[in-house]
């Protein structure tokens, strides 16, 4: 994580220093009680500002779930990127990201990439922005053990060269409803990783915002005895920093 942060702080570092900043913070949270205790609540932070040639973004998330037998999610990750515009539709970027999730059989990913990117669609309505790249993914598997508790395969530590492309897509209906659809691959030799967030967002203020998420988190090769594909529906209220 300390890289990525490192490698963003640097690009920051060679824009010009004041800039406004814009973004949305969003959070849900569900409980319940009686025969069954559930707790759900998950978060989000996206912060961005532009100035001259320059975009500089970053974000954080976490995601926490427990029920009676105890918890049953935990993940929180860090995510930056720095733009600069080569012309009104083309760019670099240098891009960190970083996870740690409890129930993925890995310790912790991250990965840092560069390369070029597209606006391939922007008007007021509508935007749809790819980049592709390449990277170094981190990682570190944790202990697998069987439903005895017997150690079966130890964790380890790895990196590996990685293609890193995304594509962006959002489009406004009307003043006050627009979809959103972010898509993301880290492809390597050992794993590729893909990840979809697909939003729905009615405001309902300047403001606020009550936004409808369906996430999909998949891994082509994960540690042993842990799914491929994880899903994650949520409801969540939005606020605008403008």
């Amino acid at each position: 994580m300390s890289l990525a942060l490192v490698a963003i702080a640097a690009l920051t570092a060679g824009s010009p220093v004041r800039a406004d900043w814009t973004g949305q913070g969003e959070a849900g949270l569900v409980i319940s009680g009686g025969n069954t205790e559930t707790e759900t609540a998950n978060a989000k932070l996206k912060l961005a500002n532009e100035i001259g040639k320059w975009k500089h973004s970053f974000g954080l998330a976490g995601l926490y779930a427990s029920d009676d037998a105890g918890t049953t999610a935990q993940r929180w990750e860090a995510f930056g990127q720095s733009d600069y515009n080569f012309s009104d539709r083309t760019f670099w970027f240098g891009a960190g990201r970083y996870e740690d999730d409890k129930f993925s059989g890995f310790e912790y990913q991250a990965t840092l990439s560069s390369g070029l990117g597209r606006k391939f669609i922007d008007t007021e309505a509508t935007q749809f922005v790819g980049t592709a790249g390449v990277g170094y993914k981190f990682f570190e598997t944790r202990d697998a053990f069987d439903d005895a508790g017997v150690l079966v395969e130890s964790g380890d530590n790895d990196s590996e060269v990685v293609f890193r492309g995304t594509l962006a897509f959002e489009h406004a209906f009307n003043a006050s409803t627009k979809l959103i659809d972010a898509f993301v691959t880290e492809a390597g030799s050992d794993n590729t990783y893909l990840q979809n967030d697909l939003t729905l967002q009615v405001k309902m203020t300047d403001v606020l915002a009550l936004a409808l998420g369906y996430s999909v988190r998949h891994n082509t090769d994960p540690p042993m005895g842990f799914k491929k594909t994880d899903t994650l529906t949520t409801v969540n209220l939005v606020y605008e920093f403008k």
